[in-house]
């Protein structure tokens, strides 16, 4: 982020009425417009946070993030840059019953239409043009997707500065709080599961993660670092599972381990190996990657990746 420009996030909300999809817009109170959901990133909030955070305020609607969707900019008339980030963001008949939506001084009313209907109605061209990045998905039949992220663990105490096992080596205190700001971070893509090389600094790293979203962490051999450098270890089972769940899933792993996790997920989902896959394994302590998928066809390969580096 840049100190003079002025950032956003939002989603592309949608769901299925009576067997044809349909896309969420505002109607917005003091400028009289229609617009997709979105807001300003608060202090101290990512990115994903804020997509999250600003959709329940404006519709009521809790919601998990899906597909990154493209990044608006334009300048506002103070002479300043707006830049807007977007997902696409599946929303239940649950979330639908319970929202809490009520007509206030920011938006007079939300709205379910067709895709056709929200381009013509949309009052801003950069949102039409997002609305057109997530057409292309409904076109390609990739619209259900679920999400498995790699997550390099936090900062850890070096091996020459420990004199215990190497599995035992705990995080650092700036790994710690790596740890800790990941929580809000990663819960905007709704996790089912959290699985962890059983090291400590691993499963130190997740453990804030799960004590927040009471999601039990899985202690994973297969994906240790123990285990790959002795030639015993087991990735291709434990991300196999992993795609045949097709729930949001966590994999925290070590540096050299995380090149075969993604090499493993590209080859369960017929993705063709290329840079642009071998860079999001290439992590920070406490960086992670979010592998989308489709929830509906594991073989029509790898939808987007979105890297996400350590909190400052």
């Amino acid at each position: 982020m840049t100190s003079t420009a002025i950032y956003a996030a939002g989603a592309v909300c949608w769901r299925i009425i009576d067997g044809k999809l349909h896309v969420l817009v505002i109607h917005r109170t003091v400028y009289g417009d229609v617009t997709i959901p979105k807001g300003k990133v608060d202090p101290g909030e990512s990115l994903p946070q804020t997509a999250v955070r600003e959709i329940a305020e404006e519709t009521g609607l809790a919601v998990a993030l899906g597909v990154p969707l493209g990044v608006s900019r334009y300048p506002l008339s103070s002479g300043r840059e707006k830049i807007v980030h977007y997902w696409a963001a599946e929303v239940s008949e649950r979330a639908v019953q319970q929202s809490t939506f009520k007509p206030n001084s920011e938006v007079a009313a939300i709205e379910w239409v067709t895709l056709k209907r929200a381009r013509g109605y949309l009052s801003y061209e950069p949102d039409v043009e997002i609305l057109d990045n997530f057409a292309k998905l409904v076109d390609q039949g990739v619209t259900s997707t679920f999400s498995l992220t790699l997550l390099r663990h936090g900062k850890a105490v070096g091996r020459s500065g420990w004199s215990g096992t190497d599995t035992s080596r705990p995080l650092t205190e700036r790994g710690v709080e790596q740890a800790a700001g990941l929580v809000h971070t990663l819960t905007a893509w709704g996790l089912k599961r959290i699985v962890s090389s059983p090291a400590v600094r691993c499963v130190t790293t997740v453990a804030p993660l799960g004590a927040a979203t009471g999601i039990t962490v899985k202690r994973e051999a297969g994906i240790s670092q123990d285990a790959w450098e002795a030639g015993d270890g087991e990735v291709r089972r434990v991300v196999g599972k992993r795609v045949r769940s097709g729930k949001n899933a966590v994999l925290c792993s070590h540096g050299p381990v995380l090149p075969e996790i993604m090499r493993e997920i590209a080859l369960a989902t017929g993705t063709p190996l290329g840079s642009y896959v071998t860079a999001a394994a290439g992590l920070e302590p406490g960086a992670f990657s979010v592998v989308h998928l489709s929830a509906t066809n594991s073989g029509s390969g790898i939808i987007a990746i979105e890297t996400h580096a350590p909190r400052a």
